[in-house]
């Protein structure tokens, strides 16, 4: 595995500048969203429930000035938009389709470890040894048990 360049860290980062952009929540559900090929606006939002025509407006906004998306307008009365993916946008899919995966095949590992730090932390809050915490991992459903021995 290559390791990730010094600057990485640096504000400036053109590294860290892109994945503000195409790792946040509402951006993977868009380009997941225009595999099939274009979408109008309106199509999209009603993919996506819960997000805001700011929110969508903004994310399409960011994706088209990076190159990820094409805005197409068709001269109609009203006017006709769509949203599709560039090539450069298509490139971009599979990396986010591998970490949908990724999340799918973990999903319960993830929900297992955000149960016992939660538990550690109320644990610690309310002064009880987190040594004493057991945690259920047959169900990822069930709530964690602490025991105040």
């Amino acid at each position: 595995m290559s390791r990730i360049p010094k600057f990485f860290d640096d504000e400036d980062c053109p590294v860290r500048e892109i994945l503000d952009h195409v790792g946040d929540k509402w951006t993977s559900l868009i380009l997941s969203n225009l595999v099939g090929g274009s979408l109008r606006f309106s199509e999209i939002k009603r993919r996506l429930p819960g997000i805001s025509q700011r929110m969508l407006t903004e994310t399409l906004r960011g994706l088209q000035r990076n190159g990820i998306l094409l805005r197409t307008v068709y001269p109609s009365i009203p006017p006709k938009v769509e949203y599709s993916l560039t090539p450069l946008g298509e490139s971009l899919v599979p990396l986010i389709q591998a970490l949908v995966l990724w999340s799918l095949e973990h999903r319960s590992e993830i929900h297992d470890a955000r149960s016992t730090y939660d538990a550690e932390v109320s644990a610690q809050e309310f002064g009880v040894d987190s040594a004493v915490i057991q945690t259920t991992t047959t169900n990822p459903r069930d709530k964690q048990k602490i025991s105040h021995e």
